[in-house]
């Protein structure tokens, strides 16, 4: 799901010198990786503080403040503190992250730059007709999952699964339905959701929102029946009483919510996963890209990182190298298909 808040699209600073800092940086850390991922966190620390010297990492979230893309990437500042020292991060937003995208495909061949990813862009690029793709970017790691959470407002008569699933078959157009991005993880869990009780996908009343604050006041304001968001996104609004959490996207019931029923409990066969990594710009080396993938893994041994997971309720999903590029290429061929299935290919 997109965040709320407003966008801050900062462009990108002066690199001259600082250019060849950082491929001096990462060629570095790849001489060293053996030491970085071997030595005590404090020797790891001061290894990779003495690589960077004054230069930093910058990583772009591509969409506004506050919600996912946004909550990881502050989160891997705070955790690659103690590795590199400090990390800057900016947003752009947009467009289910195909804005950020379309800028940072700019920046080929500059290891200094990080962009978070993940299912709603794959989604976002074929829903919105992006002319880039992840293709034109190097992937490094997957990080976490965050599965989707149903919910209505606080005083709407509709009060759990079997009450949508008669109200999506009676009128599939008259469930107006909240969610991020077009083609982002709600809307293909929306059309989801119309197949699984044998209703048009195609029909679905889908409103798009490019933050969650939006998505919400849809909610709130009754102009949508229902909502769809991320866990982490909406878990404090559940928490306060402002929605009520009637179902969730996961196979399990979540610790996070142990009394909200899952999609399968309620006899609907919809499970859906967002996912979140990071990649690198087209055109960077092998030696820099491996020191980048172990840089991140390392940083997901932080304690910084695994307290991050717990306090967001992030699912620890570390995968880097060539299993995770060849993840990407499997989720874009999946999400197409999807996409087509539920009629927004």
């Amino acid at each position: 799901m997109q965040p709320p808040g407003t966008a801050e699209e900062r462009g990108p600073t002066p690199r001259g010198s600082r250019r060849s800092g950082v491929v001096a940086l990462v060629a570095a850390i790849a001489a060293t990786a053996a030491v970085v991922l071997t030595a005590p966190a404090d020797e790891q620390g001061s290894a990779a503080q003495d690589v960077l010297g004054e230069e930093q990492l910058r990583i772009m979230a591509p969409a506004s403040p506050g919600g996912g893309w946004d909550q990881t990437s502050r989160e891997m500042q705070a955790a690659l503190r103690e590795l590199v020292g400090r990390t800057e991060v900016y947003n752009v937003s947009g467009a289910g992250g195909t804005i950020g995208l379309s800028q940072f495909v700019r920046r080929t061949g500059d290891p200094s730059e990080l962009m978070t990813t993940g299912l709603i862009m794959i989604g976002a690029v074929t829903a919105n007709g992006s002319p880039h793709s992840l293709d034109e970017t190097t992937p490094l790691v997957r990080l976490t999952t965050d599965y989707q959470v149903v919910v209505v407002a606080a005083d709407s008569p509709l009060t759990d699964v079997p009450g949508l699933v008669a109200a999506m078959q009676a009128d599939i157009a008259g469930v107006s339905i909240a969610g991020g991005s077009a083609g982002g993880a709600e809307q293909i869990m929306a059309g989801l959701l119309a197949q699984a009780v044998g209703a048009d996908p195609a029909q679905v009343s889908y409103v798009a929102h490019s933050g969650g604050g939006e998505a919400l006041t849809t909610v709130l304001s009754g102009r949508s029946t229902i909502g769809i968001f991320g866990l982490s996104e909406i878990q404090p609004q559940i928490e306060a009483g402002t929605v009520r959490a009637i179902a969730v996207s996961s196979a399990e019931r979540l610790p996070a919510l142990p009394d909200v029923p899952t999609l399968p409990e309620a006899g609907l066969d919809v499970v859906v996963e967002n996912w979140r990594g990071v990649v690198a710009p087209a055109g960077i080396s092998d030696a820099q890209e491996q020191a980048l993938e172990d840089l991140l893994v390392q940083m997901a041994r932080t304690e910084s990182w695994r307290d991050a997971l717990a306090r967001r309720g992030w699912g620890d999903a570390l995968l880097a190298g060539p299993e995770f590029e060849e993840f990407v290429r499997s989720e874009q061929d999946r999400v197409s298909r999807v996409l087509a299935e539920i009629g927004l290919g």
